[in-house]
């Protein structure tokens, strides 16, 4: 089926060669005309023998003029008619597009709510609460064990980390692959403080995505949690547990499983870009955590706008889910006109 973009160049197609034909209408009208006009000269010459003749011309002189203003009539609502078919098709287009931008930034949305979920439910484990409760080599052994366990049926993160009130990271699910504990320390890092004074096991921190030395260089998308003395909802902050969420792959994921035609596709790009218009995921691997993009918002929320007469871009900020708020990030979708 074609899309909205095919159907305009096919509208203003038809457009051109109707009004291609309308123009030779009037080329031949004028020669009409023009003969029309010699032949009530000619027949004027003639005198009487040439009186019916010059009925004859000046009823054609009429038709001619009638034939002009039908065909300057035609032209006019020819003009209207594609102008209208192109602005509507266009609107469709630009619709389309938002929605697509909507549904990338809403998968993104309930995945991360997840996260938000996971490292919250999982602060509570009794084996992660010891852990910094007692601080003993048997104790963070264990734990690590069990975010291993965890890992199992949880792939999309790249590590966990358990955290002592000091900053540092006494155990990980990853041991063998990422050489974290007992290393590293992140007492200054925004999302360990904020999760550190938290009032409740109900809060979280967020942290915007980011390469982690520690894990490689990999972006990943930080959620944070206080662990709590007995696990209990206001029990006394005894740590903090983060989760890295493996940012890369799931996001290419979104970016690239857009419902596009083939041909489509040769002219899209599809992205998501965080609160500052910074790239953080595209189908074309391009310009991930270094381009900002230019993104023109109008309305909040949504909508659509041409750059410049070839290019369309769409765009959809974060509605959130359940109890995810967002972080004002956005899907957009960049469309580059056909045949450009």
């Amino acid at each position: 089926m074609a899309d909205a973009n095919e159907i305009v160049d096919l509208t203003r197609e038809v457009h051109r060669i109707a009004k291609g034909n309308v123009s030779d209408i009037n080329d031949i009208n004028r020669e009409t005309t023009f003969l029309a006009i010699n032949a009530l000269i000619e027949s004027a010459r003639a005198g009487d023998a040439g009186r019916g003749f010059a009925v004859v011309a000046n009823q054609v002189k009429v038709v001619s003029q009638r034939i002009g203003q039908l065909t300057t009539e035609l032209g006019r609502e020819l003009t209207a008619l594609g102008d209208r078919m192109i602005t509507q098709l266009e609107q469709q287009e630009a619709q389309r597009l938002t929605d697509l931008a909507l549904n990338m930034i809403e998968i993104v949305d309930r995945n991360l709510y997840e996260r938000s979920c996971d490292v919250r439910w999982w602060a509570t484990d009794s084996a992660i609460v010891d852990c910094v409760a007692h601080d003993t080599r048997e104790h963070r052994a264990f734990a690590s064990e069990r975010l291993g366990v965890i890992f199992d049926s949880y792939t999309v993160y790249l590590d966990l980390w358990v955290i002592d009130m000091e900053g540092n990271v006494v155990a990980t699910g990853r041991p063998g692959q990422f050489a974290t504990a007992g290393q590293a320390n992140v007492a200054d890092e925004p999302w360990f403080k904020a999760a550190a004074k938290s009032a409740s096991g109900a809060e979280y921190a967020a942290a915007e995505l980011a390469s982690m030395a520690a894990l490689n260089g990999a972006a990943v998308a930080t959620y944070a949690a206080a662990i709590r003395e007995g696990g209990a909802n206001r029990g006394r902050p005894l740590g903090v547990l983060a989760v890295f969420f493996n940012w890369t792959p799931q996001a290419s994921t979104v970016v690239k499983g857009v419902r596009l035609s083939v041909e489509e596709w040769t002219r899209t790009r599809c992205l998501l870009v965080d609160a500052r218009k910074r790239v953080i995921a595209s189908s074309d691997d391009k310009g991930v955590l270094q381009e900002v993009l230019p993104l023109k918002v109008s309305d909040p929320k949504a909508g659509a706008y041409r750059p410049d007469a070839d290019t369309l871009v769409a765009y959809a900020l974060t509605p959130g889910y359940e109890t995810y708020e967002g972080m004002g990030w956005y899907g957009v979708i960049v469309r580059k006109r056909a045949g450009r």
